[in-house]
């Protein structure tokens, strides 16, 4: 004769239904959630505010980017777009103002890029004037409409 009570089986919890919700759940939130294509990074170039520039013009190399990323040294344009036609026009402008003697690779190179210029353009200036031995390096900036320095 058996005196033990009898044990309750253990009881069965039901998955099925909370999984039904879940999916549910993230059926809905996947279709009525939207993903903007507005990801790009908005560049805003930064204007300086300083000191008025100087009367007096240094001797100096400049390059000038225009938007369309095209090249003028010493106000000449150059006649492609390649770091070697670049890098001829620079040794170029360095050898007339030097005359007949070494090239000043003291020369401080000024680039003027435009606000909407590409960025590659700024950096194929610099390769070059890297490549000519040139290592002082400046960016001119403008100054905000209407703004003085304070």
């Amino acid at each position: 004769m058996n005196l033990r009570p009898k044990r309750p089986d253990d009881p069965e919890i039901n998955l099925t239904p909370l999984i039904d919700t879940v999916l549910m759940l993230m059926i809905f939130f996947m279709v009525s959630t939207t993903f903007k294509d507005d990801v790009r990074m908005q560049v805003k170039l930064p204007q300086a505010q300083g000191e008025a520039a100087q009367d007096e013009i240094p001797q100096l190399l400049e390059v000038i980017v225009d938007r369309e990323g095209r090249f003028y040294v010493n106000g000449e344009q150059v006649v492609d777009k390649g770091v070697g036609t670049l890098k001829s026009a620079m040794a170029a402008a360095l050898a007339t103002r030097a005359g007949e003697g070494n090239p000043d690779k003291t020369l401080p190179v000024l680039i003027r890029a435009d606000a909407a210029s590409p960025h590659q353009a700024a950096m194929t200036v610099m390769d070059a004037a890297s490549q000519l031995g040139l290592a002082r390096i400046a960016f001119a900036a403008a100054q905000p409409p209407g703004g003085a320095a304070p």
